[in-house]
C-alpha cells in the first residue's frame, strides 16, 4: 500500500533500475510489515540539472548517484520508520551500490479515505481491504 517515488539523475540501465526498486521493496516488507505483492513503485529520471539535494548543514557528500525516495503511507511507528530508514541505506549500499550519503527519503502520511486501488472504491473503508 505504501506508495514510492524514487527520484534518480538520469543514465542508471534497466538492471540497475530493478536491483534499486527490489532493494527498496524488500526494506519495506520488511519495516513495515506489508505483504510481497504490496508494491507501488514509480521511477523518475532527470538531467543532473534538474535534481539539487544538498545536505541541510550535515556535511553529506553528495553523487551522482543520489536517490530521493518520496513515500505515502498509511500511519507508521516512529520505530518503523526508523527501521526503514536503517534498512533502505543497508540495502541500497550492499546491493546497488549506492552510499547512504546519496540517500534521501520523506514519509507522508494519510488516512483510509485517501486511497483507491481502483474501480472507483475506497477498499479500506468498504472492508476489502
Amino acid at each position: 500500500m505504501p506508495l514510492l517515488r524514487f527520484d534518480l539523475i538520469e543514465g542508471r540501465d534497466e538492471k540497475q533500475l530493478k536491483k534499486l526498486l527490489d532493494a527498496a521493496h524488500n526494506a519495506m516488507t520488511e519495516a513495515f510489515t506489508v505483504p510481497e505483492r504490496d508494491r507501488y513503485q514509480i521511477v523518475h529520471q532527470h538531467p543532473a540539472n534538474e535534481l539539487i539535494i544538498e545536505d541541510t548543514g550535515l556535511g553529506l557528500k553528495r553523487s551522482k548517484d543520489v536517490v530521493i525516495i518520496s513515500i505515502v503511507s498509511k500511519a507508521r511507528t516512529e520505530s518503523q520508520k526508523e527501521t526503514l530508514y536503517a534498512l533502505l541505506a543497508q540495502k541500497l549500499e550492499a546491493e546497488c551500490g549506492i552510499s547512504p550519503e546519496d540517500l534521501m527519503v520523506s514519509i507522508t502520511e494519510n488516512g483510509d479515505a485517501d486511497w483507491s486501488f481502483g474501480l472507483g472504491e475506497a477498499q479500506f473503508l468498504t472492508g476489502k481491504l
